[in-house]
């Protein structure tokens, strides 16, 4: 049977195009580049024919701000090897919060299997994201370093990935439910100085046990030397106290969650280069040992801001979910919506 897909893809109605952010960077283009285009697909054709104008033009659009200015848009249009926006130093969490502290709205509503949680203003999240930032950098994580997490989609996640963007170190991520293999295959490639761990996590009105598997995770990773534990189960535990006791030699530091955002501190981000790295993602492992994959703060704040704004039509006070897992790149994704000063709305458990 032939199938007719006019009427079965979604088409957006005449309102909707007139008032998405696409039209409206569309119209930006026209009045202050002279560029006008015979609907979308010509404006996607010019992104890829004109690439340096295109993302020359999404930096402007949207305001990005480097400490430093940069020389040129690319150098040279080769892969790998091409060098975008050089000279630019700014950071990913510098930029989440230039946009999210005029917003009224809250910075992440987080809701798991046994009910609504406590909402996270923007002041909370980023009073949180730099005392844990100064706790890393009193113990020694400096910029360049691995800090990588075994934690669900709670807000604790993020809040840790800020903090390590923060200064300047790496951030990678496995979701607790990955068994202890998945997790070395991954981490053992990058060497990384700290792990962010849970003690425990949730999922189909089951309780799950993970301390076992983090000390199996701490034995094999020789290069941790902290270990900061996340309850995630009971707010009030303190699985410190047990750990301490079991980790191995070489991680001199275990330290609450409670403990570590625990100082009243200003946050101050590192301006790094643009091509700095910011987090690294793996590839399934279908095929051999997960290929590391590593993105820049500068390449992860223009995409994900032009992603989120121009192609979801995500605009700040707008709230943003995507049911993922902390181990999917998803995840990622739904944290870019602090970016555009929008609330994340991220859920933890069996749907």
């Amino acid at each position: 049977m032939r199938v007719d897909m006019s009427e079965i893809i979604w088409r957006p109605s005449p309102a909707r195009i007139r008032d998405a952010q696409v039209t409206a960077f569309e119209a930006w283009l026209e009045r202050t580049r002279g560029l006008k285009f015979d609907g979308y697909e010509a404006l996607w054709q010019w992104s890829v024919d004109e690439l340096e104008d295109f993302w020359q033009s999404i930096w402007d659009y949207f305001a990005i701000e480097s400490a430093t200015p940069y020389s040129r848009v690319l150098d040279r249009r080769v892969m790998p090897g091409a060098k975008w926006f050089e000279g630019a130093t700014l950071n990913y969490t510098a930029e989440v919060f230039r946009n999210g502290r005029a917003s009224t709205q809250p910075a992440i509503l987080f809701r798991n299997e046994v009910g609504d949680q406590p909402d996270v203003s923007w002041p909370d999240l980023e009073r949180s994201v730099a005392s844990l930032a100064a706790t890393l950098a009193v113990n020694g994580v400096v910029a360049g370093d691995r800090v990588v997490a075994y934690l669900p989609n709670v807000p604790e996640t993020i809040v840790a990935f800020l903090a390590v963007a923060s200064i300047g170190a790496v951030w990678s991520v496995c979701a607790p439910d990955m068994g202890p293999v998945g997790v070395l295959d991954r981490f053992r490639q990058i060497e990384p100085v700290a792990l962010i761990a849970c003690d425990a996590y949730r999922y189909g009105g089951k309780v799950y046990d993970r301390s076992d598997t983090v000390i199996g995770l701490l034995e094999q990773l020789p290069s941790v030397r902290m270990l900061v534990c996340v309850p995630v189960v009971d707010a009030e535990a303190r699985p410190a106290t047990t750990y301490r006791s079991r980790v191995p030699a070489h991680v001199t530091s275990v330290i609450d969650w409670s403990d570590a955002i625990a100082t009243d501190v200003a946050l101050s981000c590192a301006m790094l280069p643009f091509d700095h790295p910011l987090w690294i993602v793996y590839s399934s492992g279908t095929t051999g040992t997960p290929k590391a994959i590593v993105h820049g703060h500068g390449g992860v704040i223009l995409v994900g801001t032009k992603d989120t704004r121009l192609q979801l039509d995500v605009a700040p006070g707008d709230r943003f979910h995507w049911y993922a897992s902390s181990g999917w790149i998803m995840w990622n994704s739904q944290v870019a919506a602090l970016l555009c000063g929008a609330t994340a709305c991220i859920y933890d458990g069996n749907a």
